[in-house]
């Protein structure tokens, strides 16, 4: 689940020239969609060519009690995936680009709905499954790696031991220094076979913004960004988008960010990007 997630490919970093993903275009297209299909085909017993969490463990379906798969169906009926997190009975927060993408051509790929999993190791089958089309983006929200955040309502969900919230991460703690936890559906690396598509979760460092800054083209890294290193071998990847990276253990999680953007290769030892949710909390709670 290397950050390379949410989102996409065309954006050039500076100090590596490597691509972004999900950078400012094209996820759905690059990413989400691919991504889903290889599961489908996975869940319907072929084979598949694809991965998600890089370096990570898998876990099992009652692991990160707040992790949401997220199934967006586009305007145009494909489908394509992400992640969220539970915040509420009513409330879930994924990458406002997981609900909104443009492709090459500059056309818009818009959800229609989504459909968020939980208590499930498995994207598209088992567990708690609800549907809805109410996702509000931030209304800063331009395409590009800035207020990629987003709030999904949806019907109540009871909570038990494998469905829980999340607290949101409140304050000015840049949680520099601080080892957190990311999980999610994405890619478990950048090419290859994985045995099987169940959600994967990754211990990342969050690092300092003046360390992660110069390793993206300038403006990508701001103080709404939060960064978290992938030198000690793990990752987000590219179809983690949305979720959450979280401290803390059982009904003491706290999110502190959601899972944005990060090279296109996710073994890179590139830093990986998140939305900062001590930013954000204020928008998300007044949703």
């Amino acid at each position: 689940m290397k950050s390379c997630l949410l989102i996409l490919l065309v954006a050039v970093a500076a100090a590596a020239a490597e691509r972004l993903w999900p950078a400012e275009v094209n996820y759905h297209e690059a990413i989400g969609i691919p991504r889903f299909e290889a599961i489908k085909q996975f869940e319907e017993g072929t084979d598949f060519d694809g991965g998600r969490i890089w370096g990570g463990q898998a876990v099992g379906a009652g692991a990160h009690p707040h992790l949401g798969g997220l199934v967006v169906t586009l305007t145009d009926n494909r489908q394509s995936i992400c992640g969220s997190s539970l915040i509420s009975n009513t409330r879930s927060v994924t990458a406002a680009h997981c609900w909104r993408s443009r492709d090459l051509q500059g056309h818009i790929n818009q959800g229609r709905q989504v459909t968020i999993v939980w208590a499930s190791n498995r994207l598209l089958t088992g567990g708690t499954r609800m549907t809805t089309n109410q996702v509000i983006m931030h209304p800063q929200y331009n395409f590009n790696l800035h207020n990629d955040v987003a709030v999904i309502r949806h019907n109540h969900v009871n909570f038990n031991n494998q469905i829980n919230r999340i607290t949101l991460a409140t304050g000015s703690n840049s949680f520099a220094g601080t080892w957190a936890v990311a999980a999610g559906f994405g890619r478990t690396g950048d090419g290859g076979s994985s045995p099987n598509p169940d959600k994967r979760q990754a211990n990342l460092l969050v690092i300092t913004n003046a360390a992660c800054a110069p390793r993206y083209q300038p403006g990508t890294v701001i103080a709404s960004t939060l960064c978290a290193s992938t030198t000690h071998g793990s990752s987000t990847c590219q179809g983690d988008s949305g979720g959450p990276l979280a401290i803390g253990s059982g009904n003491n999680r706290i999110m502190i960010g959601i899972t944005s953007f990060g090279t296109a290769s996710c073994t890179s030892g590139h830093p990986v990007g998140f939305a900062r949710v001590t930013s954000f909390a204020s928008w998300i709670r007044g949703i």
